[in-house]
Formats: structure tokens, C-alpha cells, sequence
């Protein structure tokens, strides 16, 4: 299976950005694109990755910690197998390298605290003051 994201880059605050990532190789494990959740984590330099958005497998259910509510916006095209993540009003601490990740889940909802399966290499995000 194979995550890339894309999108990221250098803006100033108060600005937007939107990541994508495209998920490949589900069909050689006999699954589909709608059969994951998704979500978008980040790292900024010396502190733990933590989650920032998840997405249910249809779509009908979002989720955003409490620093990005308001501003970030994830959603998905179960057709074309991607997922992205609308940034707006950025913040010099949102600085940090995105990373897209997948979970087989048939749940209503998502869940950023559970065990994610499939990771990309990330995309790094870089807010100016």
C-alpha cells in the first residue's frame, strides 16, 4: 500500500494551504478505498507526532483536535481514492511535516488515538511569522 501526500509548503500566517493524499494498493488486499478511515498527523521538530484531523469511511463523520477546530477541514473522494486537508488562518505552531495515514475501519466514526496501519513520508508545512 502506498500514502502520498502532497501540498505542503512555505506560507505566511495567516494563510492556506491544502495537503492531499493519494492511497494505492488497497485492491491488493482485497479492499477499497471506502473500506478506510483516514487521518492527517504531524511532528514539528523535537515534540511527539499528535493527531490533527480523521475522517470516517464515508465521509459522514470529521474530527479535529481542538488547536486546528475552525480552521483546518479534512474531506475525501472515495473515487479517486484521496483525502484532503484545508488549512486556513495558519499559525507560525502549526509549522511541522503532515503525515497521511489509513485504517481499515467500518465505524461510523474515527478515532486519531487508535493504532493507524498505513503511512506516507509526509510533506512538510512551514508558516512564517
Amino acid at each position: 500500500v502506498l500514502v502520498e501526500e502532497s501540498g505542503g509548503g512555505l506560507v505566511q500566517a495567516g494563510g492556506s494551504l491544502t495537503l492531499s493524499c493519494t492511497v494505492s494498493g488497497l485492491s491488493d488486499h482485497g479492499a477499497n478505498f471506502d473500506d478506510y478511515a483516514m487521518g492527517w498527523f504531524r511532528q514539528a521538530p523535537e515534540k511527539e507526532r499528535e493527531g490533527v484531523s480523521c475522517i470516517s469511511w464515508s465521509g459522514a463523520y470529521t474530527f479535529n483536535v481542538d488547536s486546528v477546530k475552525g480552521r483546518f477541514s479534512i474531506s475525501r473522494d472515495n473515487a479517486k481514492n484521496t483525502v484532503s486537508l484545508q488549512m486556513n488562518s495558519l499559525k507560525p505552531e502549526d509549522t511541522a511535516m503532515y503525515y497521511c495515514a489509513v485504517v481499515e475501519s467500518n465505524g461510523a466514526e474515527c478515532d486519531l488515538w487508535r493504532d493507524w496501519t498505513y503511512w506516507g513520508q509526509g510533506t512538510q508545512v512551514t508558516v512564517s511569522s
